[in-house]
Protein backbone atom coordinates (compact mmCIF):
# COMPACT_ATOMS: atom_id res chain seq x y z
CA UNK A 1 0.00 0.00 0.00
CA UNK A 2 2.26 2.74 -1.23
CA UNK A 3 1.74 6.53 -1.21
CA UNK A 4 3.00 8.74 -4.01
CA UNK A 5 2.97 12.55 -3.75
CA UNK A 6 3.82 15.24 -6.28
CA UNK A 7 3.15 18.84 -7.13
CA UNK A 8 1.73 19.69 -10.52
CA UNK A 9 0.90 23.00 -12.14
CA UNK A 10 -1.80 23.57 -14.65
CA UNK A 11 -0.28 25.90 -17.24
CA UNK A 12 -1.77 29.35 -17.60
CA UNK A 13 -4.53 28.82 -15.04
CA UNK A 14 -2.66 29.85 -11.92
CA UNK A 15 -3.88 26.86 -9.87
CA UNK A 16 -1.67 24.43 -8.02
CA UNK A 17 -2.65 20.79 -8.16
CA UNK A 18 -1.78 19.28 -4.86
CA UNK A 19 -1.25 15.77 -3.63
CA UNK A 20 -1.89 12.89 -5.99
CA UNK A 21 -2.67 9.83 -3.92
CA UNK A 22 -2.74 6.30 -5.19
CA UNK A 23 -5.05 4.14 -3.12
CA UNK A 24 -5.39 0.49 -3.75
CA UNK A 25 -8.66 -1.31 -3.26
CA UNK A 26 -9.03 -5.06 -3.16
CA UNK A 27 -12.22 -6.02 -4.89
CA UNK A 28 -12.91 -9.67 -5.90
CA UNK A 29 -9.22 -10.40 -5.91
CA UNK A 30 -8.44 -7.59 -8.33
CA UNK A 31 -6.45 -4.49 -7.47
CA UNK A 32 -7.92 -1.21 -8.75
CA UNK A 33 -5.88 2.00 -8.61
CA UNK A 34 -7.90 5.10 -7.74
CA UNK A 35 -6.24 8.48 -8.45
CA UNK A 36 -7.51 11.40 -6.40
CA UNK A 37 -6.48 14.85 -7.63
CA UNK A 38 -7.02 17.72 -5.23
CA UNK A 39 -6.87 21.20 -6.75
CA UNK A 40 -5.90 23.92 -4.31
CA UNK A 41 -6.42 27.62 -4.99
CA UNK A 42 -3.48 29.89 -5.66
CA UNK A 43 -1.27 30.46 -2.65
CA UNK A 44 -2.19 33.34 -0.39
CA UNK A 45 1.22 34.88 -0.93
CA UNK A 46 0.75 35.01 -4.71
CA UNK A 47 -2.75 36.43 -4.35
CA UNK A 48 -1.45 39.02 -1.90
CA UNK A 49 1.26 40.15 -4.33
CA UNK A 50 -1.20 40.49 -7.18
CA UNK A 51 -3.67 42.36 -4.98
CA UNK A 52 -0.97 44.77 -3.80
CA UNK A 53 0.15 45.37 -7.39
CA UNK A 54 -3.42 46.19 -8.42
CA UNK A 55 -3.79 48.51 -5.42
CA UNK A 56 -0.60 50.36 -6.37
CA UNK A 57 -1.76 50.65 -9.97
CA UNK A 58 -5.09 52.06 -8.82
CA UNK A 59 -3.38 54.54 -6.48
CA UNK A 60 -1.13 55.77 -9.30
CA UNK A 61 -4.06 56.22 -11.69
CA UNK A 62 -5.96 58.12 -8.99
CA UNK A 63 -2.98 60.44 -8.49
CA UNK A 64 -2.81 61.17 -12.21
CA UNK A 65 -6.56 61.86 -12.23
CA UNK A 66 -5.98 64.38 -9.42
CA UNK A 67 -3.23 66.17 -11.36
CA UNK A 68 -5.08 69.50 -11.51
CA UNK A 69 -5.93 69.39 -7.80
CA UNK A 70 -2.35 68.42 -6.91
CA UNK A 71 -1.00 71.37 -8.88
CA UNK A 72 -3.41 73.70 -7.08
CA UNK A 73 -2.34 72.39 -3.66
CA UNK A 74 1.30 72.73 -4.66
CA UNK A 75 0.62 76.38 -5.51
CA UNK A 76 -1.14 76.93 -2.19
CA UNK A 77 1.71 75.36 -0.25
CA UNK A 78 4.58 77.10 -2.04
CA UNK A 79 2.84 80.49 -2.05
CA UNK A 80 2.11 80.17 1.65
CA UNK A 81 5.79 79.60 2.40
CA UNK A 82 6.91 82.46 0.14
CA UNK A 83 4.40 85.03 1.39
CA UNK A 84 5.17 84.15 5.01
CA UNK A 85 8.92 84.46 4.47
CA UNK A 86 9.02 87.67 2.41
CA UNK A 87 6.98 90.83 2.05
CA UNK A 88 5.57 90.37 -1.45
CA UNK A 89 3.87 93.50 -2.87
CA UNK A 90 1.26 91.47 -4.80
CA UNK A 91 -1.60 89.70 -3.02
CA UNK A 92 -1.22 85.93 -2.85
CA UNK A 93 -4.82 85.31 -3.94
CA UNK A 94 -4.25 87.37 -7.12
CA UNK A 95 -1.06 85.49 -7.98
CA UNK A 96 -2.84 82.17 -7.41
CA UNK A 97 -5.49 83.19 -9.95
CA UNK A 98 -2.84 83.82 -12.62
CA UNK A 99 -1.14 80.56 -11.65
CA UNK A 100 -4.25 78.37 -12.04
CA UNK A 101 -5.16 80.07 -15.33
CA UNK A 102 -1.75 79.19 -16.76
CA UNK A 103 -2.09 75.62 -15.47
CA UNK A 104 -5.51 75.27 -17.06
CA UNK A 105 -4.21 76.48 -20.44
CA UNK A 106 -1.27 74.07 -20.23
CA UNK A 107 -3.60 71.14 -19.45
CA UNK A 108 -5.63 71.81 -22.59
CA UNK A 109 -2.55 72.47 -24.74
CA UNK A 110 -0.95 69.21 -23.55
CA UNK A 111 -4.09 67.24 -24.35
CA UNK A 112 -4.76 66.34 -20.72
CA UNK A 113 -8.23 67.87 -21.10
CA UNK A 114 -10.35 68.40 -24.19
CA UNK A 115 -12.18 71.60 -25.07
CA UNK A 116 -15.50 69.92 -24.29
CA UNK A 117 -14.24 68.92 -20.86
CA UNK A 118 -12.91 72.44 -20.35
CA UNK A 119 -16.42 73.83 -20.88
CA UNK A 120 -17.76 71.48 -18.19
CA UNK A 121 -14.95 72.47 -15.82
CA UNK A 122 -15.63 76.17 -16.43
CA UNK A 123 -19.33 75.63 -15.75
CA UNK A 124 -18.49 74.00 -12.43
CA UNK A 125 -16.10 76.89 -11.72
CA UNK A 126 -18.99 79.36 -12.10
CA UNK A 127 -21.35 77.21 -10.03
CA UNK A 128 -18.76 76.95 -7.27
CA UNK A 129 -17.95 80.65 -7.38
CA UNK A 130 -21.64 81.55 -7.00
CA UNK A 131 -21.87 79.27 -3.97
CA UNK A 132 -18.74 80.86 -2.51
CA UNK A 133 -20.18 84.38 -2.85
CA UNK A 134 -23.36 83.36 -1.04
CA UNK A 135 -21.61 81.38 1.72
CA UNK A 136 -19.07 84.11 2.45
CA UNK A 137 -21.84 86.72 2.65
CA UNK A 138 -23.71 84.40 5.05
CA UNK A 139 -20.63 84.08 7.26
CA UNK A 140 -20.10 80.35 6.70
CA UNK A 141 -16.39 80.89 5.98
CA UNK A 142 -14.05 83.69 4.92
CA UNK A 143 -10.95 84.55 2.91
CA UNK A 144 -8.83 86.50 5.39
CA UNK A 145 -6.01 87.59 3.08
CA UNK A 146 -6.15 90.73 0.88
CA UNK A 147 -6.63 90.69 -2.88
CA UNK A 148 -7.86 92.85 -5.73
CA UNK A 149 -9.47 90.21 -7.95
CA UNK A 150 -12.52 89.50 -5.83
CA UNK A 151 -16.27 89.24 -6.30
CA UNK A 152 -18.22 90.26 -3.18
CA UNK A 153 -15.20 89.44 -1.02
CA UNK A 154 -14.47 86.10 -2.70
CA UNK A 155 -11.17 85.62 -4.59
CA UNK A 156 -11.88 84.57 -8.17
CA UNK A 157 -9.31 81.77 -7.93
CA UNK A 158 -11.54 79.94 -5.42
CA UNK A 159 -13.79 78.72 -8.23
CA UNK A 160 -10.89 76.67 -9.60
CA UNK A 161 -10.94 74.53 -6.47
CA UNK A 162 -14.43 73.42 -7.49
CA UNK A 163 -13.24 73.06 -11.07
CA UNK A 164 -10.62 70.60 -9.79
CA UNK A 165 -13.47 68.24 -8.88
CA UNK A 166 -14.80 68.37 -12.44
CA UNK A 167 -11.28 67.86 -13.77
CA UNK A 168 -10.85 64.75 -11.61
CA UNK A 169 -14.07 63.17 -12.89
CA UNK A 170 -13.15 63.94 -16.51
CA UNK A 171 -9.72 62.38 -16.02
CA UNK A 172 -11.20 59.33 -14.29
CA UNK A 173 -13.54 58.66 -17.22
CA UNK A 174 -10.56 58.54 -19.53
CA UNK A 175 -7.81 56.94 -17.43
CA UNK A 176 -10.00 54.30 -15.76
CA UNK A 177 -12.14 53.81 -18.88
CA UNK A 178 -15.30 54.42 -16.88
CA UNK A 179 -18.68 53.15 -18.02
CA UNK A 180 -21.91 53.75 -16.10
CA UNK A 181 -24.73 51.22 -16.37
CA UNK A 182 -28.37 51.52 -15.29
CA UNK A 183 -27.96 55.29 -15.01
CA UNK A 184 -31.25 57.07 -14.27
CA UNK A 185 -30.51 60.40 -15.86
CA UNK A 186 -33.48 62.54 -14.86
CA UNK A 187 -33.82 61.65 -11.15
CA UNK A 188 -30.05 61.86 -10.57
CA UNK A 189 -30.01 65.29 -12.21
CA UNK A 190 -32.95 66.46 -10.10
CA UNK A 191 -31.39 65.25 -6.86
CA UNK A 192 -28.06 66.83 -7.84
CA UNK A 193 -29.79 70.16 -8.42
CA UNK A 194 -31.71 69.78 -5.14
CA UNK A 195 -28.46 69.12 -3.26
CA UNK A 196 -26.94 72.29 -4.72
CA UNK A 197 -30.01 74.43 -3.95
CA UNK A 198 -30.06 73.08 -0.40
CA UNK A 199 -26.71 74.78 0.24
CA UNK A 200 -28.62 78.05 -0.18
CA UNK A 201 -32.05 77.25 1.19
CA UNK A 202 -30.97 75.63 4.46
CA UNK A 203 -30.15 79.13 5.72
CA UNK A 204 -33.86 79.97 5.48
CA UNK A 205 -35.68 76.64 5.85
CA UNK A 206 -34.73 73.29 7.34
CA UNK A 207 -31.65 71.40 6.15
CA UNK A 208 -32.81 68.68 3.77
CA UNK A 209 -29.42 67.17 2.94
CA UNK A 210 -30.09 63.82 4.62
CA UNK A 211 -33.44 63.44 2.87
CA UNK A 212 -31.75 64.28 -0.42
CA UNK A 213 -28.96 61.81 0.36
CA UNK A 214 -31.53 59.06 1.07
CA UNK A 215 -33.31 59.83 -2.19
CA UNK A 216 -30.00 59.73 -4.06
CA UNK A 217 -29.19 56.29 -2.65
CA UNK A 218 -32.58 54.98 -3.76
CA UNK A 219 -32.23 56.60 -7.18
CA UNK A 220 -28.78 55.13 -7.82
CA UNK A 221 -29.63 51.71 -6.40
CA UNK A 222 -28.49 49.19 -9.00
CA UNK A 223 -26.40 51.77 -10.90
CA UNK A 224 -22.86 50.53 -11.42
CA UNK A 225 -19.62 52.23 -12.40
CA UNK A 226 -17.27 49.97 -14.38
CA UNK A 227 -13.55 50.75 -14.41
CA UNK A 228 -10.29 49.18 -15.49
CA UNK A 229 -7.12 48.76 -13.43
CA UNK A 230 -4.29 47.03 -15.28
CA UNK A 231 -5.57 43.81 -16.88
CA UNK A 232 -8.76 43.60 -14.81
CA UNK A 233 -12.19 45.15 -15.01
CA UNK A 234 -14.07 46.05 -11.82
CA UNK A 235 -17.38 47.58 -10.85
CA UNK A 236 -18.60 49.69 -7.94
CA UNK A 237 -22.00 51.07 -6.89
CA UNK A 238 -22.36 54.67 -8.06
CA UNK A 239 -23.52 55.86 -4.62
CA UNK A 240 -20.38 54.39 -3.04
CA UNK A 241 -18.18 56.26 -5.51
CA UNK A 242 -19.89 59.53 -4.53
CA UNK A 243 -19.18 58.82 -0.85
CA UNK A 244 -15.53 57.92 -1.48
CA UNK A 245 -14.90 61.05 -3.55
CA UNK A 246 -16.65 63.11 -0.87
CA UNK A 247 -14.30 61.63 1.74
CA UNK A 248 -11.27 62.53 -0.37
CA UNK A 249 -12.58 66.08 -0.78
CA UNK A 250 -13.07 66.39 2.98
CA UNK A 251 -9.41 65.46 3.47
CA UNK A 252 -8.45 67.97 0.76
CA UNK A 253 -10.55 70.65 2.47
CA UNK A 254 -8.63 70.12 5.70
CA UNK A 255 -5.38 70.52 3.78
CA UNK A 256 -6.65 73.66 2.01
CA UNK A 257 -7.75 75.37 5.22
CA UNK A 258 -4.44 74.43 6.83
CA UNK A 259 -2.65 76.13 3.92
CA UNK A 260 -4.80 79.25 4.34
CA UNK A 261 -6.93 79.00 1.21
CA UNK A 262 -9.96 79.91 3.35
CA UNK A 263 -10.98 79.62 6.99
CA UNK A 264 -14.06 78.62 8.93
CA UNK A 265 -15.07 80.80 11.89
CA UNK A 266 -13.67 78.29 14.39
CA UNK A 267 -10.32 78.28 12.54
CA UNK A 268 -9.61 82.03 12.70
CA UNK A 269 -7.69 81.86 15.99
CA UNK A 270 -6.00 78.52 15.30
CA UNK A 271 -6.46 75.79 12.70
CA UNK A 272 -8.51 72.76 13.65
CA UNK A 273 -10.03 69.82 11.83
CA UNK A 274 -13.05 70.55 9.65
CA UNK A 275 -16.22 68.99 11.05
CA UNK A 276 -16.76 65.49 9.66
CA UNK A 277 -20.33 66.46 8.70
CA UNK A 278 -18.83 68.36 5.76
CA UNK A 279 -18.00 64.98 4.20
CA UNK A 280 -21.68 64.44 3.39
CA UNK A 281 -21.92 67.92 1.90
CA UNK A 282 -19.01 67.23 -0.42
CA UNK A 283 -20.47 63.87 -1.46
CA UNK A 284 -23.70 65.61 -2.49
CA UNK A 285 -21.80 68.33 -4.35
CA UNK A 286 -19.96 65.63 -6.29
CA UNK A 287 -23.33 64.52 -7.69
CA UNK A 288 -23.77 67.85 -9.47
CA UNK A 289 -20.26 67.66 -10.92
CA UNK A 290 -20.91 64.09 -12.05
CA UNK A 291 -24.15 65.14 -13.77
CA UNK A 292 -22.31 67.87 -15.68
CA UNK A 293 -19.52 65.53 -16.81
CA UNK A 294 -21.90 62.75 -17.84
CA UNK A 295 -23.71 65.32 -19.95
CA UNK A 296 -20.60 65.27 -22.17
CA UNK A 297 -19.64 61.62 -21.79
CA UNK A 298 -23.11 60.32 -22.66
CA UNK A 299 -22.64 61.39 -26.28
CA UNK A 300 -19.08 60.25 -26.81
CA UNK A 301 -19.11 57.98 -29.82
CA UNK A 302 -22.63 59.02 -30.88
CA UNK A 303 -22.39 62.74 -31.69
CA UNK A 304 -18.60 62.64 -32.04
CA UNK A 305 -15.89 59.99 -32.03
CA UNK A 306 -16.24 56.31 -32.87
CA UNK A 307 -16.61 54.70 -29.44
CA UNK A 308 -19.83 53.57 -27.75
CA UNK A 309 -21.49 55.86 -25.22
CA UNK A 310 -19.98 55.69 -21.73
CA UNK A 311 -23.40 56.09 -20.12
CA UNK A 312 -25.96 53.28 -20.34
CA UNK A 313 -29.51 53.80 -19.14
CA UNK A 314 -30.57 50.19 -19.72
CA UNK A 315 -29.57 47.12 -17.67
CA UNK A 316 -26.70 44.93 -18.77
CA UNK A 317 -27.78 41.28 -19.12
CA UNK A 318 -25.90 39.04 -16.73
CA UNK A 319 -24.24 41.98 -14.96
CA UNK A 320 -21.45 42.04 -17.49
CA UNK A 321 -19.42 44.98 -18.73
CA UNK A 322 -21.26 47.11 -21.27
CA UNK A 323 -18.37 46.97 -23.73
CA UNK A 324 -16.51 43.80 -22.73
CA UNK A 325 -17.85 40.31 -23.12
CA UNK A 326 -16.42 39.10 -19.82
CA UNK A 327 -17.60 39.17 -16.21
CA UNK A 328 -16.44 41.79 -13.73
CA UNK A 329 -15.16 41.76 -10.21
CA UNK A 330 -17.33 43.72 -7.79
CA UNK A 331 -15.59 46.07 -5.38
Amino acid sequence: LGDERGDLRRGGVGCQQGVVDHAREHLAGDIHVVRVVVCFPRSRQACGRKGMLQLLRFAWIELTCCAFAIVIFAGLGVSGLVWNAWDIPVARYDVLLGYVLVVQVLFVAAGLETWRELLVICAFHLIGLALEVFKVSAGSWSYPEPGLLRIAGVPVFSGFMYAAVGSYICQAFRRLDLRVARYRWLPVTLFGAAAYLNFYTHHFIGDLRWWIAAGMILTTWGTWVYFTVGPKRYRMPLALSFLLIGGALWVAENAATFLGAWKYPDQLAAWQLVHVGKLGSWALLVVLSFVLVTGVKAYEGTLYGDRPSRIETTPNPGDRCPEFNRPDEAV
